[in-house]
């Protein structure tokens, strides 16, 4: 049983897959403060709820007493991590990279406590290394000598990652195949710099995390510590993450908080609690009675998931206000001023706009193409009433005072010129 407060709540609240020894993280964690890490790569300018367990996590071990590192991987982005992939990422220039790492390290401040800027970093305060700084002065023929002799091509072969990915005949390229390695080498540095002793990471990075383990026993002598989390999908066996209309990213300007709220307020009702456990402060207790709840009581505690998980991203106001806007919208059928809101410029948009082209710009269809399928199946409404015509066309004199577009029951704008 454990007895640190990190390892019990995370246990009880879900996060714990495997850990490669229980016993002495737990002890570990009693005896002092531990820093932890998880790396993110620069795939993209924001992270997505896929990432949101890692970054609980996280929270949860600051909350507990303990320090977050937050591995920034300028380094291995260049890479690229085969995990469970069907093919090779797309290799990103050193730009795209430093853009998305730009993007990126605003997705954990609403998280995670860091250090002021221009102040140094207290004993319990985040702090975000980017694996470039060392990645990127590394010799070939240095780092085959002194840490490829410590690997075993025939164990490598077997991790669950590598294994799939050839049973399915799909190409592992050589380039690939070193991020075991380099990921390796971020744990005993992360350990040399940082005093990390602790990996965390999604149960995809189990043969990873304890790679790094072995060499940083084998080169230093030094005992640390892997933890993953399981794979999070929903009750009906979706991917975290995704929606009908694309990511759920963590980042305003990249999903609208309404949007946000409303994806957590859309939980299948046997994720409710589930989900309040892993990305909710919520005390336990206050989720045990309300994953109970049936009927029409379990909206009311998707509501409270919707607004608290909001909160965590972008602040209580912003949760409340699109709470709000829900209520107006779905309950009151008022025109919400709080729904996610479109400007387009009046003097671009000629005499009228057809409403495919809004339903596009308003970023409720990928494409014209998909706006007119959207019209032809039934799904796009205007203020309320079904657009069956696609030639039916919006006066700008109409959009000056604001038209409200609808995709679907869950998936509003309101598009105004000016």
């Amino acid at each position: 049983m454990t007895t640190s407060d990190f390892l019990h709540e995370a246990t009880a609240r879900g996060f714990v897959f495997q850990c490669t020894d229980t016993e002495g993280l737990d002890a570990a964690l009693r005896a002092g403060m531990v820093s932890g890490y998880i790396g993110f790569d620069a795939t993209a300018d924001s992270l997505h709820v896929g990432s949101l367990v890692q970054i609980m996590l996280l929270r949860l071990l600051q909350r507990t007493g303990h320090r977050p590192v937050t591995l920034m991987g300028g380094g291995t982005t260049r890479i690229g991590d085969p995990s469970f992939r069907d093919e090779a990422r797309q290799l990103l220039s050193d730009a795209q990279i430093d853009s998305n790492l730009a993007g990126i390290r605003r997705c954990f401040d609403p998280f995670i406590r860091f250090a002021p800027p221009g102040q140094t970093p207290g004993p319990a305060d985040a702090v975000m290394p980017n694996n470039a700084d060392w990645l990127d002065k590394l010799g070939y023929i240095e780092l085959l000598r002194e840490v490829g002799v410590h690997f075993s091509v025939n164990r490598m072969l077997s991790f669950d990652s590598v294994k799939s990915r050839l049973e399915r005949d799909q190409g592992l390229t050589f380039l690939e195949f070193n991020y075991s390695i380099l990921q390796s080498y971020d744990f005993r540095e992360l350990n040399r710099r940082y005093g990390v002793t602790l990996q965390m990471g999604g149960s995809d990075q189990w043969g990873n995390i304890v790679s790094g383990i072995d060499l940083t026993r084998r080169t230093d002598g030094k005992q640390v510590f892997g933890l993953t989390t399981p794979l999070i999908t929903t009750a009906s066996g979706a991917k975290m993450g995704k929606s009908a209309q694309g990511a759920v990213w963590l980042t305003a300007d990249r999903l609208p908080v309404f949007d946000y709220w409303q994806y957590w307020r859309n939980t299948e009702d046997a994720d409710v609690g589930r989900f309040l456990r892993l990305f909710t402060d919520m005390a336990l207790g206050e989720i045990a009675r309300l994953e109970v709840l049936q009927g029409a009581e379990i909206n009311e505690a998707k509501k409270i998931l919707a607004t608290e998980a909001t909160t965590l991203a972008h602040g209580r106001a912003a949760a409340e206000a699109a709470a709000e806007a829900a209520r107006q919208t779905f309950e009151s059928g008022e025109l919400a001023e709080a729904l996610p809101r479109v400007s387009l410029a009046l003097a671009e948009l000629g005499v009228a706009v057809p409403a495919f082209r809004l339903f596009t710009l308003a970023g409720l269809a990928a494409s014209n193409a998909e706006a007119r399928r959207l019209i032809r199946g039934g799904g796009a409404r205007l203020d309320d009433q079904p657009v069956t015509d696609e030639g039916f066309s919006v006066s700008a004199e109409a959009l000056r005072g604001g038209v409200k577009l609808s995709s679907g029951r869950k998936h509003h704008r309101l598009v105004v010129a000016e």
